[in-house]
């Protein structure tokens, strides 16, 4: 029996978006606390002091989860670790499987040293399993299947995991010409440049192009805490089509969530209408009346982020009847039953864009 469960996505400032979360649960007579993700750095004092404020000054975390290698993510889990006891780390290190991955490599002749090059490819975990190491908090790896307290993680799986870090641009040994530099440089100003159209109730377009592989291994987690919630990350389009096509074996019927963290800050890379038709159901004839949302979609976006939510990821998650909110310069709290802050009211919706990105 649940007795209640909040969860926090916390406002990361900066000029890029950042995730930051951190939720409790009731279950009978015990709490249980999860961080997931923390930020940049800089960020790691405000995840702990929204701990100690909210959370009854706890000395134990549960469970720490880094759903991915991004410093926007990993890097003020730091301070978490340093300043709490915790359960369990949960992380995925790819260093780990040099031997296994070893005979994929053509440029590497052991496992000692593709295992450094993967080091020093990751320094955000490296720092993490460092912390870990010294004070005594043990490692779990969270692929698909892993109970982490109450949530399934659904992605990522070890195969496709593995075939990310042979497919990620932080492993191969490659000379850059200044002429290819030079074009990639010119291809960012180009994207950069985005058109708006004006667009009818219902039309979607998303990018083309697909989210970087780090993004990908991103981990994805589900639970049904008297109301389904799907915490996703940075996660791209081919790591929720394996969570959708794993949820069953997790007890996840779909479409059927109530509160879904929209991925990547609200980048059009990372979903699809096919992916969200089966997340959350197929587009709805009409706009729904305010406060009659069936779907809460939490996005973590910084206010100087102007590239974060985009709008044709807004006008998606509300074609589904969702109730789309984002932090930029204030926490959100998403509960069952809604508790009530001192000092905190009601989130305020995105405005529903009248257009969207057009390239």
């Amino acid at each position: 029996m649940v007795n209640f469960v909040e969860v926090d996505f916390l406002s990361v400032e900066s000029k890029k978006s950042g995730d930051a979360i951190t939720l409790r649960y009731q279950l009978g007579t015990e709490m249980f606390i999860h961080v997931v993700d923390g930020g940049f750095q800089a960020s790691g004092n405000g995840v702990a002091k929204h701990i100690n404020d909210h959370y009854g000054r706890p000395g134990f975390i549960d469970h720490v989860v880094v759903t991915h290698s991004d410093g926007d993510h990993a890097g003020g889990l730091r301070t978490v670790l340093e300043t709490y006891n915790v359960g369990a780390l949960w992380m995925l290190r790819p260093w780990i499987y040099a031997e296994v991955l070893l005979p994929y490599f053509a440029t590497y002749t052991s496992a000692a040293r593709l295992e450094a090059q993967l080091r020093s490819a990751y320094p955000n975990l490296v720092a993490l399993e460092e912390i870990a190491d010294r004070r005594g908090i043990p490692i779990q790896e969270p692929f698909q299947g892993a109970k982490i307290g109450a949530f399934t993680v659904l992605a990522p799986s070890p195969s496709r995991f593995g075939q990310l870090i042979l497919d990620s641009d932080k492993t191969p040994e490659a000379v850059e010409s200044v002429e290819d530099g030079l074009l990639e440089e010119f291809a960012r100003i180009l994207k950069r440049i985005t058109n708006f159209v004006r667009a009818a109730w219902g039309e979607e377009v998303f990018s083309t192009e697909a989210t970087s592989r780090e993004n990908e291994m991103s981990v994805v987690q589900y639970a049904d805490l008297g109301r389904k919630i799907l915490l996703t990350g940075d996660a791209g389009r081919e790591a929720l089509a394996e969570a959708v096509a794993y949820a069953p074996s997790a007890g996840l019927i779909l479409p059927g969530l109530d509160m879904i963290q929209v991925p990547h800050h609200g980048s059009r890379r990372n979903v699809s209408t096919d992916l969200l038709d089966a997340l959350l159901g197929p587009r709805l004839a009409e706009p729904v009346t305010a406060g009659s949302e069936t779907i809460s979609a939490i996005v973590s976006s910084a206010k100087e982020d102007e590239h974060h939510p985009r709008k044709s990821v807004v006008r998606a998650f509300a074609h589904r009847g969702a109730l789309v909110v984002a932090t930029e310069g204030n926490a959100v709290s998403w509960s069952h039953p809604l508790q009530q802050r001192a000092g905190w009211g009601p989130a305020v919706a995105i405005p529903y864009p009248e257009d969207q990105e057009s390239n």
